[in-house]
C-alpha cells in the first residue's frame, strides 16, 4: 500500500511539474528543535515532536532520505538562503513578508496564538489592562510583530532567542505575560508541572495580516518545484491516514 501511495504522489508530481520528485533523493530539513511540542531535543541528541515527525513522514511520502538540520530560529532563514539545508519545517506561518524572501508549500497546521499570564495577577488584555507591563515573546516570530504593532506603545516587549528562555523567565517573575502560539504553549509549558501557575487570558489570535494562513514548509524561491512536492505529500498523509496517526501523537484534536 505505501509503495502505490508514493507511486501516486510521483504520478501526481510528473502532471503538475518540469521536476521529476527522484531528483530529491536526500532533503536537509532545518529544524529548530526548541519549540515543544512541536520540536525538541532530548539529552542524548535525538530530535523528537511533531514538526519532527511530519518532516520524516513528508520525505518517505517522496521517496527521499531525511536528514534534519537543527538551527537557532534568527538564523533559520539565512541559514536555508546559504543552502545549509533544502527546506525548513519549524512551525514557520505562511505570511506575507516572509513570502519576500522564501517560498512556502501549502500549511501543514495551523493554532492560534495566545496570552497567558501567572494565576491570580489579573491582568486584563487591552492597551489600559497590559499597560506598563513586561510581555515575554519569542524574538523575530510572528507573535514579535504582532505585540510591536498592536501594544507596543502600552507594554514593555521582552524578547529571546528561544520559547523555552521565556518560559524560565516567567518562572522567574521576570515577565507578566507571555504571547506565544496557543498549542505549544499549552502542551509545552501550561500542562507542565513548571507553568502550573499560569493560566491563558484573553482571546485567540489570527489575523493573516501578522500570522499569516498557517505553518508551511519554507524552500528557497528558486525551487518552488520542491515546496510544490511538499504539497502533494502533505495531501496524500492527509488522505491515507499518517497525519492522523502523528497528530493523535501529541494532541487531542486536529491542528490542521
Amino acid at each position: 500500500m505505501k509503495k502505490l501511495i508514493t507511486l501516486t504522489l510521483l504520478v501526481l508530481f510528473t502532471f503538475t511539474s518540469n521536476v521529476s520528485a527522484n531528483e530529491w533523493d536526500k532533503i536537509r530539513i532545518g529544524v529548530e528543535g526548541a519549540y515543544p511540542p512541536f520540536s525538541s531535543i532530548e539529552k542524548d541528541g535525538t530530535l523528537k515532536g511533531f514538526d519532527i515527525d511530519i518532516a520524516r513522514a513528508l520525505c518517505e511520502e517522496i521517496g527521499a532520505e531525511c536528514v534534519l538540520v537543527p538551527q537557532d530560529w534568527d538564523g533559520i532563514i539565512p541559514a536555508l538562503l546559504a543552502r545549509k539545508y533544502d527546506a525548513i519545517i519549524a512551525s514557520m506561518s505562511i505570511t506575507e513578508e516572509r513570502k519576500k524572501k522564501v517560498a512556502f508549500s501549502e500549511k501543514y497546521y495551523n493554532t492560534p496564538a495566545k496570552f497567558a499570564r501567572k494565576k491570580g495577577s489579573g491582568i486584563i488584555i487591552s492597551k489600559a489592562g497590559m499597560k506598563g507591563k513586561t510581555v515575554g515573546v519569542q524574538r523575530a516570530t510572528i507573535h514579535d510583530n504582532f505585540i510591536t504593532a498592536e501594544f507596543g506603545d502600552s507594554v514593555n516587549i521582552k524578547r529571546y532567542g528561544t520559547q523555552d528562555e521565556a518560559y524560565l523567565d516567567a518562572i522567574a517573575g521576570r515577565i507578566d505575560l507571555l504571547l506565544a502560539d496557543s498549542i505549544a504553549m499549552d502542551e509545552g509549558f501550561l500542562k507542565t508541572d513548571k507553568g502550573k501557575g499560569w493560566e491563558f487570558v484573553g482571546p485567540g489570535y489570527s489575523d493573516p495580516k501578522y500570522f499569516g494562513v498557517g505553518a508551511g514548509i519554507a524552500v528557497r524561491k528558486n525551487e518552488r518545484e520542491l515546496a510544490k512536492l511538499f504539497s502533494l505529500a502533505i495531501k496524500v498523509i492527509r488522505a491515507n491516514g499518517v497525519y492522523h496517526r502523528i497528530n493523535g501523537k501529541y494532541f487531542a484534536f486536529d491542528v490542521y
